[in-house]
């Protein structure tokens, strides 16, 4: 089953499943969490109006406000070329424990939403990424028990400015700035029975070609995260567990082999296309952002 969140020309925020291409409401929902925490995805998907056209609807991320939002750093291509961009060898302690980072839930945004540059940045990528929705609350979670706290999967999109987290990882602390303005999910969540194992990803920038990969490249599996994630604490009913970036796919890693004449940073008036099978895709306009405000005088 393939779910979303969608809001009407007259605001209203709705829940909907999709069969084949058409958009259907769901009777009674009051959001898509909801459903997910009280495990009723399965009992609510014959309760269905009548379809809507998706062109008149503007779908939001399939889970709007998520509690948390955990970043991990999962495909090896990706860690060894992307370290590589910033002078760096990877840590053979990625290799016996896999590593996240917190970023903003109140940043996410729809798939087909405007990504504004942060202020001061010049150097906007994106990162083409999937992540795996909690659905059932777990603490000190075994990877061979976490199949069953999986809702469902969603296409995402880690944005980063790559000069602020630069400039921030310098102090030791961060990613912060350079990444809490935007992330990007949606169209839909598909339920795990629909996920391809070794779905196929994409991304385009102006119809132009310029990442693929394949999620069955995954050094840590979504099992292995989530028991990572909730080791100590508690993982719960929304959450997003992202994969990180596949392989090839953010301009970070394209610059540092091809250069980066040949694959500039993001600028407005750009449009990325991040794709996955089964997942849909992100379309996302890049649009002018505002001026950073002086913390102190000069």
């Amino acid at each position: 089953m393939r779910w979303s969140t969608y809001r009407t020309a007259d605001g209203d925020e709705q829940v909907g499943l999709w069969r084949g291409d058409v958009l259907h409401p769901v009777r009674g929902a009051s959001s898509l969490l909801e459903l997910i925490a009280r495990e009723r995805l399965a009992s609510t998907a014959e309760q269905v109006g009548e379809a809507v056209d998706p062109d008149t609807v503007t779908l939001l991320p399939p889970i709007p406000r998520p509690p948390s939002i955990r970043d991990f750093m999962a495909f090896e291509e990706h860690v060894v070329t992307a370290s590589a961009a910033i002078g760096l060898e990877v840590d053979p302690l990625w290799y016996s424990q896999p590593v996240f980072y917190f970023t903003n839930p109140a940043s996410l945004r729809g798939p087909h939403a405007e990504v504004a540059v942060p202020p001061g940045s010049q150097a906007l990528d994106y990162e083409l990424e999937i992540a795996a929705v909690i659905g059932r609350e777990g603490r000190d979670v075994a990877p061979a028990d976490a199949a069953a706290h999986i809702a469902g999967y969603v296409l995402f999109c880690d944005w980063s400015a790559r000069d602020l987290q630069g400039a921030e990882m310098k102090l030791n602390l961060g990613p912060a700035k350079g990444k809490d303005f935007a992330s990007s999910c949606g169209p839909w969540m598909v339920t795990p029975d629909e996920l391809v194992a070794s779905a196929a990803m994409a991304a385009s920038v102006n119809d132009r070609p310029y990442s693929a990969g394949r999620l069955d490249a995954l050094y840590w599996s979504f099992a292995q995260m989530i028991a990572y994630a909730s080791r100590g604490t508690r993982v719960v009913p929304g959450d997003l567990i992202g994969s990180g970036t596949v392989g090839t796919g953010c301009i970070l890693e394209l610059s540092r082999v091809h250069g980066g004449d040949a694959y500039p940073w993001l600028r407005p008036g750009d449009r990325v296309h991040l794709e996955a099978e089964g997942l849909g895709a992100i379309d996302a306009p890049i649009v002018p952002g505002t001026d950073p405000i002086p913390l102190k005088e000069a």
